[in-house]
């Protein structure tokens, strides 16, 4: 961040880093020196222990049906799902997809083909993924009808029922890579995404594209299920975009992962770029979470180093970014610091960072790595004078816990921004209404720069609501 010197950077993770090498830090550490030599002696059990809860463990290539946002359900928001079947207007009839996954070679078609492997692909393809609900059995009018539903007497699966790719993003091809991954189509696949998007923002009520990011240890369909959730709850407003880096689902697979995410910004940041230039869309809303926070992160201080020479104005209108959200992030704290430095608030128009001190796969992650991540809540006295004074005077800068919301705590208390519909109505509420955390029924934490969901929230978003709405009246 421009002002803060190099000498004296953020502390965002609880103190100084020391003048004379690390040995101060181990020594300081809870664990206690010797507690961490015995932990380099046991990293095959922590990393077990890590791979087991830093991830649900769903069927490959099916999820179910997340729970209704609790203001759909409280009535305080009218559910703007459409009564007609949203897919028959839309252009490409499907959720639109971004991976540099390898391909596998099968057509989709195929019983039991995949598409795309769980390997590094290095360029990135774009297209389009069908979905479906129950294996096809139900009705739209039965699937929007239980998907409002607070309570459900049964699993709503949904799956991945037919991929089409429409073609590689030239700007990914490098001289590093097999001349074989170079796009032969010159670029008809690129523009044919880009023309997929325009007319769907020419035909919705929004010019507003939205990209989900996922975590680690799932496959290709995963972030194309949980993108197709969101853009379910947002009344298929916009168009939404599901992007699939090449995370591998195995337990084993956490730390090949995490090179990944860290290593592969480079088409992320292109891809944006490729969004801002070459579509209609007046906002790009950015939804990392989890491993994949790390690739969003990165992204986002390589748009801020480039853009060092633009005013805040020509970044925000070269980039058309609005939201960046990052939910449950495996991002080291302290280096999250760093990018905070580089200027990376710069980019978009407000970041919103959800953590919550339930979530056990971070908690784990800390463990593994001795550093505690950016998910992770925040408490009062975590904060030096130094980084509540920064964060205090960050307008475009939120940090939510969730600890306190409904449902923030089952399973693992990683995904709750599925599984608690206080979580899952907030940043709906937020893409949605692009309203900040005091418009929207959050409340300040006591001591701290940090809002969270007071017991009355669905009564305090109802109001906050209420107000938005006459103000618009």
């Amino acid at each position: 961040m421009r002002g803060q010197s190099a000498e004296h950077g953020l502390d965002l993770d609880g103190g100084r880093a020391p003048q004379r090498g690390s040995s101060e830090r181990d020594n300081a550490s809870p664990l206690g020196a010797d507690a961490n030599r015995g932990r380099s002696r046991i990293p095959c059990v922590a990393l077990v222990l890590l791979l087991g809860a830093c991830s649900t463990t769903p069927p490959i290539t099916t999820i179910d049906l997340m729970p209704a946002p609790a203001a759909y359900t409280e009535g305080s928001v009218d559910a703007a799902i459409p009564e007609q079947d949203p897919f028959v207007s839309v252009p490409y009839q499907g959720v639109l997809y971004a991976t540099d996954r390898a391909t596998s070679g099968s057509s989709s078609g195929d019983p039991g083909s995949k598409p795309y492997l769980d390997e590094r692909g290095y360029v990135l393809r774009l297209g389009v993924a069908e979905v479906t609900v129950k294996d096809g059995q139900a009705t739209w009018e039965e699937a929007r009808r239980v998907s409002l539903l607070k309570e459900r007497g049964e699993k709503y699966p949904i799956s991945v029922s037919n991929v089409q790719e429409y073609g590689v993003l030239a700007s990914t091809v490098t001289p590093l890579i097999d001349d074989r991954l170079a796009p032969a189509d010159g670029g008809v696949g690129q523009q044919r995404f880009a023309t997929a998007i325009n007319q769907q923002l020419t035909s919705s009520n929004s010019s507003d594209v939205y990209v989900y990011i996922h975590g680690y240890k799932v496959n290709f369909d995963n972030p194309v299920l949980v993108a197709t959730e969101l853009w379910h709850f947002l009344g298929y407003s916009g168009a939404f975009v599901a992007y699939s880096w090449p995370s591998t689902p195995k337990t084993t697979a956490y730390v090949r992962d995490i090179d990944t995410a860290a290593g592969f910004a480079r088409n992320f940041r292109l891809f944006l770029e490729f969004l801002a230039q070459q579509t209609m869309a007046e906002r790009i809303h950015v939804i990392g979470y989890s491993a994949g926070t790390r690739l969003v992160a990165r992204t986002f201080e390589q748009l801020a180093m480039a853009s060092q020479h633009l005013t805040d104005e020509e970044v925000r209108d070269k980039y058309r970014i609005g939201n960046l959200i990052l939910v449950g992030s495996d991002v080291d704290r302290a280096v999250f610091g760093e990018y905070l430095a580089d200027g990376l608030l710069r980019v978009p128009e407000h970041t919103s960072v959800y953590m919550s001190g339930q979530d056990k796969a971070l908690g784990m992650s800390r463990f593994l790595t001795n550093r505690p991540r950016l998910g992770q809540h925040w408490e009062p006295n975590q904060i030096s004078a130094d980084a509540r004074a920064y964060l205090a005077e960050q307008p475009k800068l939120s940090l939510i816990n969730v600890s306190s919301a409904e449902g923030a705590d089952t399973g693992n208390g990683h995904s709750y921004f599925r599984s608690s519909p206080w979580v899952s109505s907030d940043i709906l509420v937020q893409l949605g209404y692009k309203l900040l955390p005091a418009e929207r029924g959050l409340a300040p934490q006591e001591s701290s720069p940090i809002w969270h969901f007071p017991p009355d929230y669905i009564e305090r978003l109802r109001v906050a609501l209420e107000a938005y709405r006459a103000r618009r009246e």
